[in-house]
């Protein structure tokens, strides 16, 4: 094996991280650094693409090799992932023209996918996308920027990702990895692998949309400029990269067919490798990251973005407290969910706060809290939220189940796996066995094995598990079955019931 170190690096929805790893698969040196999210309107999420993407990139790389004394030289290849699939606009120059918009969170484009759907007709986006139009496509936002921002429409020379644009500020080459592609329904075609000339007369010219790669394959070197604020040796190899979600099933050990990523960040998301593309309705197929693998893919909206606004609005006693040393906030709202049982006393809630992705597709969506009386605490509050997403945890499984899709092992990863009892709360309300990879540093990890495979380090991406250890299994304890299930009776009736008047109440706030 040679030599040398790999660097990967991750930018996130609230922060980014970066490792320089040996490649062996031990980690050397890891930086993290945190930065907002802007909401300039409900529904409309966004970042800017050189305060945030570019700007974590260099402040991790910079870091890594101080925090390390390795000589830049010594990085045979580097890696990146980001959010995605984004959209940016750039001009001639490379300079944005907006900020980013993100993945299926920012809800903007419904008009757009209606419009869509109704001219290109909804079958048939299917056929050739792998998957109906939802707020996680990034080509209704492009034909969003075309209807409401024309001035930036007309500038636009790519439309580029938020990991195809560190790719870019690293090379000067415009891309996108075919993975992230899929992203961009109804534009790429997943089988061929190939944009789709009749659904970009409706959005963007073909030239405007790069090149795609596979996510190993190298793109370009870095430049004298991208040296020069990096500290990067000038002429390192750089990989397409991918979106965060791919490069983090690749570090949680997804590796055999059947395997399924479960990651727990500000959102939800699935990822099972397969041996073919699985036409879905309900969810979303893709290429993966090299030929003859593909991705049956789910998402829900929100997760960790549920515990994180939970902490900031209703918390505030235990930030104090954290800010004095006493505890960790998050560990101490945990505690108090802990101290109210399953089914946090006749409470329910629905995780649709920024409304929701797989299996119900439904932007307009609207967080719930069912159930509420005077006797109810923080802790059943908190815990409710947690159930929540356990609860469209079991509902997207059950309808994966019900399309003849079942994985053969789910390997848990992100921040909310460090929060034992969610663990367990998503095991006794889905009734899934969860398997938690020692390693948790996340996405970077997989961008820097992705880079070693782009510099032939590694032959294959199976090759992950010589990098994977198993930590625990988490497994369902079966006293709690009959009150989840009780309460995902609940939760099912509760957003068929109620869907009109978030329908309504969506509707009022647009206008």
């Amino acid at each position: 094996m040679a030599n040398g170190y790999l660097l990967g690096v991750d930018i996130g929805t609230y922060s980014s991280k970066g490792v320089l790893v040996k490649t062996d698969g031990a980690i050397v040196a890891s930086h993290a650094t945190p930065h907002g999210m802007a909401m300039p309107r409900p529904g409309f999420f966004e970042h800017d693409a050189d305060a945030v993407w570019w700007h974590d990139f260099v402040e991790i790389c910079r870091n890594l090799f101080q925090q390390s004394g390795i000589s830049p030289k010594e990085v045979l290849g580097i890696g990146t992932s980001a959010i995605g699939s984004c959209v940016l606009p750039i001009d001639e120059a490379g300079r944005p023209l907006r900020p980013g918009i993100l993945y299926g969170i920012d809800t903007r484009a419904w008009k757009e996918i209606e419009y869509l759907e109704k001219t290109l007709g909804k079958d048939e986006v299917f056929q050739k996308s792998g998957s109906h139009l939802s707020s996680q496509a990034s080509g209704p936002k492009v034909l969003w920027i075309r209807n409401n921002e024309p001035e930036v429409f007309a500038k636009a020379r790519w439309f580029l990702t938020s990991e195809a644009y560190l790719v870019y500020k690293l090379t000067g080459k415009a891309s996108i990895d075919i993975y992230t592609a899929g992203g961009y329904a109804p534009m790429y075609n997943v089988l061929r692998r190939e944009w789709i000339g009749e659904a970009a007369k409706l959005i963007t010219p073909l030239e405007r949309l790069p090149q795609a790669y596979w996510s190993w394959e190298v793109v370009g070197q870095v430049t004298a400029e991208a040296a020069r604020q990096t500290n990067l040796a000038e002429g390192t190899p750089v990989v397409a990269g991918t979106t965060d979600a791919a490069a983090e099933a690749i570090s949680a050990g997804v590796s055999e067919f059947g395997d399924m990523m479960l990651m727990f960040g500000s959102s939800i998301f699935f990822i099972m490798k397969t041996d073919q593309l699985i036409p879905t309705r309900s969810f979303w197929s893709s290429n993966f990251l090299e030929e003859g693998s593909y991705a049956f893919l789910g998402g829900m909206s929100t997760s960790g973005s549920l515990t994180t606004w939970f902490r900031n609005q209703f918390g505030q006693l235990e930030v104090e407290r954290e800010k004095s040393g006493e505890l960790n906030a998050y560990a101490e709202l945990a505690r108090l969910a802990a101290g109210s049982p399953p089914g946090s006393n006749g409470l329910v809630a629905l995780p649709y706060f920024e409304g929701e992705r797989t299996p119900i597709h439904d932007p307009k969506a609207k967080g719930v809290w069912f159930g509420l009386s005077i006797k109810h605490t923080k802790g059943d509050l908190y815990r409710s939220l947690m159930e929540g997403v356990a609860l469209g945890i079991r509902h997207n499984l059950e309808i994966m189940l019900e399309e003849g899709v079942q994985p053969r092992r789910i390997l848990a990863v992100g921040g909310g796996t460090k929060n034992d009892l969610w663990m367990q709360i998503v095991a006794d309300a889905a009734g899934i066995e969860l398997t938690l990879p020692e390693q948790q540093i996340g996405a970077s990890f997989g961008d820097a094995f992705l880079a070693g495979k782009g510099v032939g380090v590694f032959q294959n991406l199976s090759q992950i598990q010589k990098w994977i250890k198993i930590k625990g299994v988490v497994t369902p304890d079966g006293k709690s079955r009959a009150v989840y299930d009780f309460n995902y009776g609940i939760f099912r009736e509760l957003y068929a019931s109620t869907k009109p008047l978030m329908h309504r109440l969506a509707d009022a706030l647009i206008k």
